[in-house]
Protein backbone atom coordinates (compact mmCIF):
# COMPACT_ATOMS: atom_id res chain seq x y z
CA UNK A 1 0.00 0.00 0.00
CA UNK A 2 1.90 2.95 -1.21
CA UNK A 3 2.64 5.41 1.48
CA UNK A 4 0.68 6.19 4.88
CA UNK A 5 -2.94 6.73 5.06
CA UNK A 6 -5.51 7.70 7.24
CA UNK A 7 -9.03 6.02 7.28
CA UNK A 8 -11.53 8.35 8.15
CA UNK A 9 -14.79 6.32 9.66
CA UNK A 10 -18.27 7.20 11.45
CA UNK A 11 -18.52 4.18 13.39
CA UNK A 12 -16.49 1.02 13.19
CA UNK A 13 -17.71 -0.86 16.41
CA UNK A 14 -20.38 0.49 18.37
CA UNK A 15 -22.79 -0.44 15.65
CA UNK A 16 -23.39 -3.79 13.65
CA UNK A 17 -24.94 -2.21 10.63
CA UNK A 18 -23.80 -2.74 7.20
CA UNK A 19 -22.03 -0.21 6.54
CA UNK A 20 -20.04 -0.65 10.21
CA UNK A 21 -19.07 -4.31 8.97
CA UNK A 22 -17.70 -2.58 6.10
CA UNK A 23 -15.82 -0.77 8.20
CA UNK A 24 -14.19 -3.15 9.99
CA UNK A 25 -13.19 -5.48 7.55
CA UNK A 26 -11.71 -2.41 5.61
CA UNK A 27 -9.63 -0.93 8.37
CA UNK A 28 -8.15 -4.61 9.30
CA UNK A 29 -7.36 -4.74 5.58
CA UNK A 30 -5.72 -1.22 5.55
CA UNK A 31 -3.94 -2.16 8.68
CA UNK A 32 -2.45 -5.61 7.01
CA UNK A 33 -1.70 -4.07 3.73
CA UNK A 34 0.24 -0.95 5.54
CA UNK A 35 2.62 -3.79 7.73
CA UNK A 36 3.32 -5.25 4.50
CA UNK A 37 4.45 -2.19 3.07
CA UNK A 38 8.17 -0.76 4.35
CA UNK A 39 7.50 2.84 5.60
CA UNK A 40 3.91 3.13 5.48
CA UNK A 41 1.61 3.71 8.26
CA UNK A 42 -2.00 4.05 8.82
CA UNK A 43 -4.33 5.74 11.23
CA UNK A 44 -7.90 5.16 11.73
CA UNK A 45 -10.23 7.64 12.98
CA UNK A 46 -13.81 7.00 14.46
CA UNK A 47 -15.66 10.08 14.91
CA UNK A 48 -18.66 8.26 17.15
CA UNK A 49 -17.02 5.53 18.81
CA UNK A 50 -15.68 5.52 22.02
CA UNK A 51 -11.44 4.99 22.65
CA UNK A 52 -12.79 1.59 24.69
CA UNK A 53 -14.68 0.08 22.04
CA UNK A 54 -11.55 -0.95 19.60
CA UNK A 55 -11.87 -4.70 19.14
CA UNK A 56 -7.86 -5.76 18.70
CA UNK A 57 -8.80 -8.67 16.70
CA UNK A 58 -9.60 -6.21 13.58
CA UNK A 59 -6.06 -4.13 14.29
CA UNK A 60 -4.30 -2.37 17.01
CA UNK A 61 -5.67 -0.13 19.13
CA UNK A 62 -2.78 1.87 18.89
CA UNK A 63 -3.77 2.86 15.43
CA UNK A 64 -7.24 4.05 16.59
CA UNK A 65 -8.62 7.24 17.68
CA UNK A 66 -12.46 7.26 18.85
CA UNK A 67 -13.51 11.04 19.49
CA UNK A 68 -16.91 9.56 20.95
CA UNK A 69 -19.36 12.25 19.25
CA UNK A 70 -17.01 15.03 19.29
CA UNK A 71 -16.93 16.27 15.84
CA UNK A 72 -15.12 19.34 16.31
CA UNK A 73 -11.83 17.58 17.52
CA UNK A 74 -12.24 14.41 14.99
CA UNK A 75 -12.26 17.20 12.11
CA UNK A 76 -9.55 19.06 13.34
CA UNK A 77 -7.55 16.23 14.10
CA UNK A 78 -8.17 14.65 11.05
CA UNK A 79 -7.02 17.52 8.63
CA UNK A 80 -3.60 17.86 10.89
CA UNK A 81 -3.08 14.31 10.31
CA UNK A 82 -4.74 13.75 6.75
CA UNK A 83 -2.06 16.76 5.35
CA UNK A 84 0.68 15.01 3.94
CA UNK A 85 -0.50 11.69 3.73
CA UNK A 86 -0.46 9.45 0.82
CA UNK A 87 -3.98 8.93 0.83
CA UNK A 88 -7.22 9.34 3.04
CA UNK A 89 -10.17 6.87 2.71
CA UNK A 90 -13.09 8.13 3.92
CA UNK A 91 -16.01 5.21 4.91
CA UNK A 92 -18.96 7.25 4.05
CA UNK A 93 -19.94 10.76 2.49
CA UNK A 94 -21.10 12.51 5.60
CA UNK A 95 -17.18 12.31 5.65
CA UNK A 96 -16.62 14.55 2.57
CA UNK A 97 -16.44 17.90 4.15
CA UNK A 98 -12.90 16.84 6.02
CA UNK A 99 -11.28 14.99 3.41
CA UNK A 100 -12.44 17.86 1.01
CA UNK A 101 -10.55 20.35 3.35
CA UNK A 102 -7.61 17.86 3.78
CA UNK A 103 -7.60 17.60 0.04
CA UNK A 104 -7.91 21.65 -0.30
CA UNK A 105 -4.67 21.93 2.36
CA UNK A 106 -2.78 18.74 0.74
CA UNK A 107 -3.42 18.83 -3.32
CA UNK A 108 -1.17 15.61 -3.70
CA UNK A 109 -3.21 13.37 -1.08
CA UNK A 110 -5.50 11.26 -2.92
CA UNK A 111 -8.86 10.94 -1.56
CA UNK A 112 -10.59 7.90 -2.01
CA UNK A 113 -14.66 7.62 -0.48
CA UNK A 114 -16.49 4.39 -0.02
CA UNK A 115 -20.01 4.26 -1.73
CA UNK A 116 -22.44 2.35 -0.26
CA UNK A 117 -25.83 2.18 -1.38
CA UNK A 118 -28.82 5.35 -0.64
CA UNK A 119 -26.52 7.56 0.83
CA UNK A 120 -25.22 8.14 -2.65
CA UNK A 121 -28.42 7.91 -4.89
CA UNK A 122 -30.02 10.69 -4.42
CA UNK A 123 -28.96 14.07 -5.99
CA UNK A 124 -26.29 15.91 -3.65
CA UNK A 125 -26.90 19.71 -2.59
CA UNK A 126 -24.36 21.84 -4.78
CA UNK A 127 -21.86 22.21 -1.71
CA UNK A 128 -21.72 18.43 -1.29
CA UNK A 129 -21.59 17.68 -4.90
CA UNK A 130 -18.62 20.19 -5.64
CA UNK A 131 -17.01 17.61 -2.39
CA UNK A 132 -17.96 14.71 -3.98
CA UNK A 133 -16.09 15.41 -7.45
CA UNK A 134 -12.86 16.83 -5.64
CA UNK A 135 -12.39 12.98 -4.42
CA UNK A 136 -10.04 11.04 -6.60
CA UNK A 137 -11.93 7.52 -6.56
CA UNK A 138 -14.73 6.30 -5.27
CA UNK A 139 -14.60 2.70 -4.15
CA UNK A 140 -18.69 1.14 -4.81
CA UNK A 141 -19.97 -1.97 -3.49
CA UNK A 142 -22.09 -2.98 -6.21
CA UNK A 143 -22.15 -2.44 -10.05
CA UNK A 144 -25.83 -1.13 -8.98
CA UNK A 145 -24.49 2.03 -6.57
CA UNK A 146 -20.96 2.36 -9.67
CA UNK A 147 -24.78 3.22 -12.06
CA UNK A 148 -26.25 5.13 -10.15
CA UNK A 149 -23.33 7.63 -8.56
CA UNK A 150 -22.13 8.07 -12.64
CA UNK A 151 -25.79 9.01 -13.48
CA UNK A 152 -26.97 11.11 -10.61
CA UNK A 153 -23.64 12.97 -10.03
CA UNK A 154 -22.08 12.58 -13.83
CA UNK A 155 -18.82 11.45 -12.22
CA UNK A 156 -17.00 9.86 -14.95
CA UNK A 157 -16.30 6.15 -15.06
CA UNK A 158 -13.03 5.72 -14.83
CA UNK A 159 -13.34 7.08 -11.53
CA UNK A 160 -15.46 4.41 -9.80
CA UNK A 161 -14.22 1.04 -9.08
CA UNK A 162 -16.11 -1.60 -8.02
CA UNK A 163 -15.14 -3.66 -4.83
CA UNK A 164 -17.60 -6.00 -3.60
CA UNK A 165 -18.35 -5.95 0.11
CA UNK A 166 -16.87 -9.45 1.78
CA UNK A 167 -17.47 -11.97 4.49
CA UNK A 168 -15.95 -10.81 7.91
CA UNK A 169 -12.85 -13.27 8.84
CA UNK A 170 -14.23 -13.63 12.02
CA UNK A 171 -17.21 -15.52 11.16
CA UNK A 172 -17.52 -18.83 12.74
CA UNK A 173 -16.93 -21.81 10.57
CA UNK A 174 -20.17 -22.66 8.44
CA UNK A 175 -20.10 -26.15 8.94
CA UNK A 176 -18.86 -26.27 12.37
CA UNK A 177 -22.49 -25.09 13.92
CA UNK A 178 -24.97 -27.41 15.27
CA UNK A 179 -28.40 -26.38 15.47
CA UNK A 180 -29.33 -24.36 18.63
CA UNK A 181 -32.32 -25.56 20.11
CA UNK A 182 -32.59 -23.31 22.73
CA UNK A 183 -32.53 -19.99 20.17
CA UNK A 184 -34.95 -22.26 18.59
CA UNK A 185 -37.37 -22.79 21.05
CA UNK A 186 -36.79 -19.08 22.51
CA UNK A 187 -38.83 -17.70 19.26
CA UNK A 188 -41.36 -20.86 19.08
CA UNK A 189 -39.79 -22.80 16.21
CA UNK A 190 -40.48 -26.51 16.65
CA UNK A 191 -39.49 -29.13 14.74
CA UNK A 192 -40.97 -29.50 11.00
CA UNK A 193 -41.65 -25.21 10.66
CA UNK A 194 -40.44 -24.12 7.65
CA UNK A 195 -38.57 -21.14 8.49
CA UNK A 196 -37.98 -18.39 6.40
CA UNK A 197 -35.37 -15.33 7.43
CA UNK A 198 -34.85 -11.55 7.18
CA UNK A 199 -32.04 -9.92 9.15
CA UNK A 200 -32.86 -6.57 8.86
CA UNK A 201 -33.70 -2.71 10.86
CA UNK A 202 -36.84 -2.30 10.82
CA UNK A 203 -37.45 1.27 10.71
CA UNK A 204 -40.57 3.44 9.68
CA UNK A 205 -38.16 5.83 7.47
CA UNK A 206 -35.94 2.78 5.57
CA UNK A 207 -39.39 1.01 4.01
CA UNK A 208 -37.58 -0.69 1.28
CA UNK A 209 -36.21 -4.02 2.56
CA UNK A 210 -39.66 -6.05 1.10
CA UNK A 211 -40.76 -7.34 4.34
CA UNK A 212 -44.07 -6.37 3.16
CA UNK A 213 -44.63 -8.45 0.28
CA UNK A 214 -43.46 -11.28 2.27
CA UNK A 215 -45.99 -10.86 4.78
CA UNK A 216 -48.66 -11.30 1.66
CA UNK A 217 -46.84 -14.20 0.70
CA UNK A 218 -47.34 -15.79 3.47
CA UNK A 219 -50.84 -15.23 3.43
CA UNK A 220 -51.04 -16.77 0.74
CA UNK A 221 -48.64 -19.88 1.41
CA UNK A 222 -50.22 -20.50 4.74
CA UNK A 223 -52.96 -22.67 3.41
CA UNK A 224 -50.76 -25.01 2.03
CA UNK A 225 -47.84 -24.86 4.24
CA UNK A 226 -49.99 -23.90 7.71
CA UNK A 227 -46.17 -24.15 9.44
CA UNK A 228 -44.54 -21.89 7.65
CA UNK A 229 -43.11 -19.08 9.79
CA UNK A 230 -41.10 -15.90 8.90
CA UNK A 231 -38.69 -14.42 11.39
CA UNK A 232 -38.15 -10.83 10.92
CA UNK A 233 -34.42 -10.32 12.99
CA UNK A 234 -33.67 -7.16 14.34
CA UNK A 235 -34.40 -4.04 15.85
CA UNK A 236 -37.53 -2.08 15.15
CA UNK A 237 -38.59 1.26 16.26
CA UNK A 238 -42.10 1.60 17.71
CA UNK A 239 -43.96 3.60 15.14
CA UNK A 240 -42.42 0.53 12.61
CA UNK A 241 -43.28 -2.17 14.46
CA UNK A 242 -47.04 -0.97 14.96
CA UNK A 243 -47.69 -0.41 11.46
CA UNK A 244 -46.23 -3.79 10.18
CA UNK A 245 -48.72 -5.37 13.37
CA UNK A 246 -50.89 -4.16 11.53
CA UNK A 247 -50.71 -5.33 8.22
CA UNK A 248 -50.49 -8.88 10.13
CA UNK A 249 -53.30 -8.89 12.04
CA UNK A 250 -54.92 -7.34 8.87
CA UNK A 251 -53.22 -10.70 7.02
CA UNK A 252 -54.52 -13.00 10.06
CA UNK A 253 -50.89 -14.24 9.49
CA UNK A 254 -50.25 -13.44 13.71
CA UNK A 255 -48.65 -17.03 14.25
CA UNK A 256 -46.43 -17.06 11.37
CA UNK A 257 -44.83 -14.17 12.11
CA UNK A 258 -42.29 -13.71 14.92
CA UNK A 259 -40.34 -10.71 15.52
CA UNK A 260 -37.04 -11.18 17.29
CA UNK A 261 -36.17 -7.53 18.03
CA UNK A 262 -31.96 -6.84 18.49
CA UNK A 263 -30.39 -9.79 17.77
CA UNK A 264 -26.64 -10.06 19.31
CA UNK A 265 -23.46 -10.71 17.07
CA UNK A 266 -22.70 -14.06 18.98
CA UNK A 267 -26.38 -14.97 17.87
CA UNK A 268 -26.52 -14.68 14.15
CA UNK A 269 -24.29 -17.75 12.92
CA UNK A 270 -27.25 -19.77 15.44
CA UNK A 271 -29.82 -17.72 13.43
CA UNK A 272 -29.14 -18.56 9.97
CA UNK A 273 -28.58 -21.96 10.89
CA UNK A 274 -32.44 -21.92 12.02
CA UNK A 275 -33.36 -20.90 9.14
CA UNK A 276 -34.44 -22.77 5.55
CA UNK A 277 -34.33 -19.73 3.55
CA UNK A 278 -33.04 -16.29 3.37
CA UNK A 279 -35.34 -13.83 2.00
CA UNK A 280 -34.88 -10.41 1.60
CA UNK A 281 -36.49 -8.52 -1.58
CA UNK A 282 -35.22 -5.09 -0.99
CA UNK A 283 -35.25 -2.21 -3.62
CA UNK A 284 -32.48 -0.04 -2.02
CA UNK A 285 -29.66 -2.58 -0.84
CA UNK A 286 -26.66 -1.13 -1.89
CA UNK A 287 -24.71 -4.95 -1.53
CA UNK A 288 -26.16 -7.09 1.02
CA UNK A 289 -23.85 -8.32 3.51
CA UNK A 290 -26.26 -10.95 4.98
CA UNK A 291 -26.97 -12.62 1.46
CA UNK A 292 -23.48 -13.31 1.32
CA UNK A 293 -23.28 -14.66 4.96
CA UNK A 294 -26.42 -16.38 4.65
CA UNK A 295 -24.92 -18.41 1.51
CA UNK A 296 -21.53 -19.33 3.72
CA UNK A 297 -23.93 -20.80 5.86
CA UNK A 298 -25.31 -22.97 3.58
CA UNK A 299 -28.92 -21.28 2.99
CA UNK A 300 -30.72 -20.62 0.06
CA UNK A 301 -31.18 -16.87 -0.64
CA UNK A 302 -34.20 -15.11 -2.65
CA UNK A 303 -33.43 -11.80 -3.31
CA UNK A 304 -34.50 -8.70 -5.58
CA UNK A 305 -33.29 -7.72 -8.60
CA UNK A 306 -33.21 -4.09 -8.78
CA UNK A 307 -30.75 -2.82 -6.75
CA UNK A 308 -27.05 -3.90 -5.16
CA UNK A 309 -27.86 -7.30 -4.09
CA UNK A 310 -27.76 -8.90 -7.61
CA UNK A 311 -23.88 -8.46 -6.94
CA UNK A 312 -24.35 -10.16 -3.82
CA UNK A 313 -26.32 -13.27 -5.75
CA UNK A 314 -23.58 -12.84 -8.51
CA UNK A 315 -26.64 -12.10 -11.20
CA UNK A 316 -28.57 -14.95 -10.19
CA UNK A 317 -25.97 -17.70 -9.68
CA UNK A 318 -25.73 -17.99 -6.34
CA UNK A 319 -29.59 -17.39 -5.93
CA UNK A 320 -33.11 -16.45 -6.90
CA UNK A 321 -33.39 -12.91 -7.90
CA UNK A 322 -37.12 -11.91 -8.25
CA UNK A 323 -39.26 -8.81 -8.74
CA UNK A 324 -39.49 -7.38 -4.94
CA UNK A 325 -42.51 -5.35 -6.21
CA UNK A 326 -44.78 -8.61 -7.57
CA UNK A 327 -46.20 -10.72 -4.36
CA UNK A 328 -47.02 -13.48 -6.67
CA UNK A 329 -43.31 -13.87 -8.18
CA UNK A 330 -42.37 -13.57 -4.57
CA UNK A 331 -44.84 -16.56 -3.41
CA UNK A 332 -43.78 -18.75 -6.12
CA UNK A 333 -39.99 -18.33 -5.21
CA UNK A 334 -40.37 -19.20 -1.97
CA UNK A 335 -42.59 -22.31 -3.04
CA UNK A 336 -39.65 -23.22 -5.69
CA UNK A 337 -36.93 -22.96 -3.26
CA UNK A 338 -38.50 -24.87 -0.29
CA UNK A 339 -39.61 -27.31 -2.86
CA UNK A 340 -35.86 -28.00 -3.45
CA UNK A 341 -33.85 -26.29 -1.07
CA UNK A 342 -30.19 -27.77 -1.96
CA UNK A 343 -30.90 -26.85 -5.48
CA UNK A 344 -30.32 -23.48 -4.42
CA UNK A 345 -27.23 -23.03 -2.26
CA UNK A 346 -24.36 -22.14 -4.07
CA UNK A 347 -21.42 -24.02 -3.47
CA UNK A 348 -18.94 -22.57 -0.46
CA UNK A 349 -16.21 -22.80 -2.24
CA UNK A 350 -17.11 -20.57 -5.14
CA UNK A 351 -18.92 -18.55 -2.47
CA UNK A 352 -15.60 -17.99 -0.97
CA UNK A 353 -13.65 -17.17 -4.56
CA UNK A 354 -15.73 -13.90 -4.79
CA UNK A 355 -16.61 -12.69 -1.40
CA UNK A 356 -13.68 -13.83 1.19
CA UNK A 357 -11.64 -11.59 2.61
CA UNK A 358 -8.91 -12.71 1.21
CA UNK A 359 -10.28 -11.95 -2.08
CA UNK A 360 -11.01 -8.68 -0.53
CA UNK A 361 -7.62 -7.17 0.55
CA UNK A 362 -5.97 -8.32 -2.81
CA UNK A 363 -8.52 -6.50 -4.60
CA UNK A 364 -7.98 -3.19 -1.87
CA UNK A 365 -4.46 -3.79 -2.85
CA UNK A 366 -4.88 -3.22 -6.63
CA UNK A 367 -6.95 -0.61 -6.63
CA UNK A 368 -5.00 2.19 -4.51
CA UNK A 369 -1.67 1.25 -6.02
CA UNK A 370 -3.60 2.26 -9.06
CA UNK A 371 -4.98 4.87 -7.69
CA UNK A 372 -1.21 5.87 -6.32
CA UNK A 373 -0.02 5.66 -9.85
CA UNK A 374 -2.83 8.01 -11.44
Amino acid sequence: MPGNTLFLTLRVFSATGGIEKVSRVAGKALYELANETPGCALKIFSMYDAQADADEKYFPAANFTGFFKNKRSFVNASIRQGVGCKQVILSHSNLLLPGYLIKLLSPRTKLILLAHGIEVWKPFTWLRKYMLHKCDHILAVSNFTKATIMAVHRIAENKVTVLNNCLDPFLPLGGGLAYNGSLAARYGIVAGDMVLLTITRLSFKEQYKGYDNVLYAIKNLKQAYPKIKYLLAGKYDAVEKQRVDAIVAELGIQHNIIFTGFIADEDLAALYHIADVYIMPSKKEGFGIVFIEAMYYGKPVIAGNKDGSTDALDNGNFGLLINPDDQQEISDAIVKVISNKTAFVPNLQDVMDKFSYPVYKNKLRTILAACANK
